[in-house]
């Protein structure tokens, strides 16, 4: 094992230990000293980071900021180990907003999408995406939450999810809606009736009876969003799984407003159940959508207008 492999090993250890997952960093700097072993080097310096930053050739700068930014905290961390190393600096390449614009899906929308996961290769498949996508689109779970749902994190008795060690290490428990609960009892019966037999604790399981993995759902996502006929609505804004997130925020916080109900109150509570470290990170979503924008407007305005 070289230095870099062993100073890897500790930098991993190092980052879990403040509670992050660090699984998708430990990976490209895997690949990322793998490259340098190649080269035959076992210092990290700024040249080396930006040739292994733009591979492939015709990757974007976003694609190069992000795999600077990883290799980044590792040289922070190398150069108090070596003073070769060169600390990557953060203005090599500019790097676009990261933050896509959410798409907003209507009931109506994600009614097709269920109804397309009928077209799915097997009927375990088709159940479980049906399923998966109204869980996402009635909770605001992440997609990974979902995905890494045991069947004990399941009390469809009590009506409650327990996500363990999701974002930022966190674990909370998710009350459910009766309807939903019917649901995710329904998948269950239809599981052990499609695959009797599994290999995993998993409560949502792949075709071969496995957890299901999230770059298999994404690409079977966009099969129901092509079968669906959902379009995007501009370049910036495509349908993704993660927008059933935002589309449950906004809609939660939409039907407040309407309901002239304390926002202010709604929101640590929604920043609870969605995961978040606190209500700040929850904000952003009062300008996701137009409406909503319009409805804090109209309740300020009828605020100042009882206050004058």
């Amino acid at each position: 094992m070289t230095s870099l492999a062993v100073a890897l090993d500790d930098y991993v250890v190092l980052r879990r230990s403040t509670g992050y997952t660090f699984r998708r960093p430990e990976k490209l700097l895997g690949q990322f000293v793998e490259f340098c072993d190649d080269l035959g080097t076992d210092v990290v310096t700024t040249e080396v980071a930006l040739r292994w930053a733009r591979l492939p050739k015709d990757a974007s700068d976003y694609w190069v900021a992000c795999r600077l930014d990883v290799v980044r905290g590792f040289s922070r961390h190398l150069v108090l180990l070596d003073s070769r190393t060169e600390v990557i600096p953060s203005d090599l390449v500019a790097r676009p907003s990261s933050r896509a614009q959410p798409f907003l899906y209507t009931e109506d929308q994600v009614r097709a999408l269920m109804e397309a996961a009928g077209s799915l290769h097997s009927p375990i498949r088709q159940v479980t995406f049906a399923t998966i996508v109204g869980l996402l689109w009635a909770t605001g779970m992440r997609v990974g939450e979902a995905l890494s749902l045991d069947v004990s994190d399941v009390d469809l008795a009590n009506g409650v999810l327990t996500v363990r060690s999701s974002k930022f290490g966190k674990s909370r428990e998710l009350p459910l809606h009766d309807s939903t609960s019917g649901a995710l009892r329904a998948y269950a019966t239809s599981r052990s009736r499609l695959c009797p037999v599994v290999d995993t604790a998993a409560f949502f399981v792949s075709a071969a009876g496995t957890r299901m993995l999230y770059c298999n759902f994404h690409l079977g996502f966009q099969q129901l969003v092509r079968q669906a006929g959902i379009a995007a609505r501009s370049p910036a804004c495509r349908p993704r799984p993660h927008d059933l997130r935002h589309s449950f925020a906004v809609r939660t916080l939409m039907q407040s407003y309407r309901q002239g109900a304390d926002v202010e109150a709604v929101l640590p509570r929604l920043s609870t159940y969605l995961g978040h470290v606190g209500p700040a990170n929850t904000y952003w979503y009062l300008s996701a959508a137009p409406e909503l924008l319009a409805l804090a407007a109209e309740r300020l305005e009828a605020t100042t207008e009882a206050r004058s």
